[in-house]
């Protein structure tokens, strides 16, 4: 899709402040209410704008602990890839899986209470993953800059 001025300002404004009544945009964005309120919808039917989501300080709900698990298969197995997948979906503290090319084949974000929890979670969930080679836990000690807003 290719987005004009007018796209681009609205997107800046909606990044921004993703809670804004249909009114407020368009007022930021310079725009009637209608106009603005058709190209949203024409951006959400082109898959640019995908939903809203809530972002929750996992911090404040107790979880103290956040590990980075870089993961490299067995290739000896065909599906060691959708094996180890579907099984890491089911546990409740994986809040993120990513595949890459390369030497590490995943990567796994889980979050824990404290590091009892930790150690619990990585014993009797992670450790019993399929076609596992290595593991490399990274802890995430601060955070520097976190922002998923493009630059429009």
């Amino acid at each position: 899709m290719h987005l004009d001025d007018l796209d681009r300002r609205i997107l800046r404004q909606y990044q921004a402040d993703p809670g804004l009544t249909a009114a407020a945009l368009a007022e930021r964005a310079g725009l009637t209410r209608a106009a603005c309120w058709r190209r949203l919808e024409k951006l959400q039917a082109a898959g640019v704008i995908r939903g809203l989501r809530a972002v929750i300080d996992w911090r404040a709900l107790g979880y103290g602990v956040e590990v980075s698990l870089r993961i490299t298969l067995d290739k000896s197995v065909p599906t060691a890839f959708e094996r180890v997948e579907a099984r890491a979906r089911e546990i409740p503290e994986v809040i993120e899986i990513q595949t890459f090319l390369g030497r590490v084949d995943l990567r796994l974000s889980v979050l824990a209470r404290d590091m009892a929890d930790w150690q619990r979670i990585y014993r009797e969930r992670i450790l019993t993953l399929p076609h596992i080679a290595e593991i490399e836990a990274l802890m995430r000690v601060a955070v520097i800059k976190e922002d998923a807003r493009l630059p429009l």
